[in-house]
């Protein structure tokens, strides 16, 4: 079952990297737009990671890896999807710095014990058979000290599951958003750990762009959608941002957010 999985996976994001164009990435936006809160937070936990190694997890289309490697990282841009980690290297070839690819499965890394200091890993979790075991391994390749990174969705809120049963086209079957709890896992296995929750009030310029623009769930990915477009959403996120705020200090609400961001200590 988890090979099929796996493969399904692997599949899909092939698929989708066949169809990307490097050239329509503005990577620095993944991280420093406002509607990017979660890298914003994981930046803000990281510091200077100048000549830091660093294994962008999952990589993707490579943002990350290129992003950290801009900062004056050491990138290594693995994925199970051959399709994504070549992508990734196109994109840093675009943007002018170097990074290193490599195709790997997140529940057996093959690298060694203590090899790098960040482990980061963008929407990966929730694609993952057993997280667990993918977050031993996180654990278990970062050197003493190192840190582990990590944002996913939440499984909580009511009002994003209707979005994920209608946004069919654009997600795997298998994919899983965590539950709260994952923090648990996280604390049981690292030295000291951080992290928040994002996307409360806010999650309604979801609602705007289904209820009033008419956007197709399943023609654009609303979670890329807010980034690229993060300078037309400015004004209504930040006034809902002030509003998730006030939201969290309530008990069990942080639950119900979209998106939580974990940074961890080995």
């Amino acid at each position: 079952m988890i090979d099929e999985t796996l493969s399904k996976e692997r599949q899909f994001h092939d698929t989708w990297a066949a169809a990307i164009d490097v050239d329509g990435i503005r990577v620095a936006d993944y991280f420093e737009a406002c509607t990017a809160p979660e890298n914003r937070f994981i930046l803000q936990q990281l510091g200077d990671i100048r000549g830091k190694r660093l294994l962008d997890l999952g990589c993707g289309a490579g943002e990350n890896s290129v992003y950290f490697a801009q900062k004056g990282a050491n990138c290594v841009a693995a994925d199970y999807s051959p399709g994504m980690v070549e992508v990734a290297l196109k994109l840093a070839a675009a943007n002018g710095v170097k990074i290193e690819g490599h195709t790997a499965n997140a529940m057996a890394l093959d690298f060694a014990d203590n090899t790098f200091d960040i482990v980061y890993a963008s929407n990966l979790l929730h694609h993952i058979p057993n997280p667990k075991i993918a977050l031993k391994e996180m654990h278990r390749i970062l050197k003493p000290g190192g840190k582990a990174c990590f944002w996913d969705p939440l499984k909580h809120n009511p009002v994003i599951n209707v979005y994920r049963r209608m946004a069919t086209e654009v997600r795997t079957d298998d994919e899983m958003p965590l539950d709260i709890n994952i923090i648990k896992v996280v604390k049981s296995l690292f030295s000291q750990t951080t992290y928040d929750t994002f996307w409360l009030a806010s999650l309604w310029i979801f609602l705007r762009f289904y209820l009033i623009e008419k956007v197709n769930p399943n023609k654009e990915r609303y979670w890329k959608k807010i980034i690229i477009e993060h300078e037309r959403l400015s004004p209504t996120y930040q006034q809902l941002e002030i509003i998730d705020q006030s939201l969290k200090k309530i008990p069990l609400i942080k639950r119900l957010a979209w998106n939580i961001a974990v940074v961890a200590t080995k």
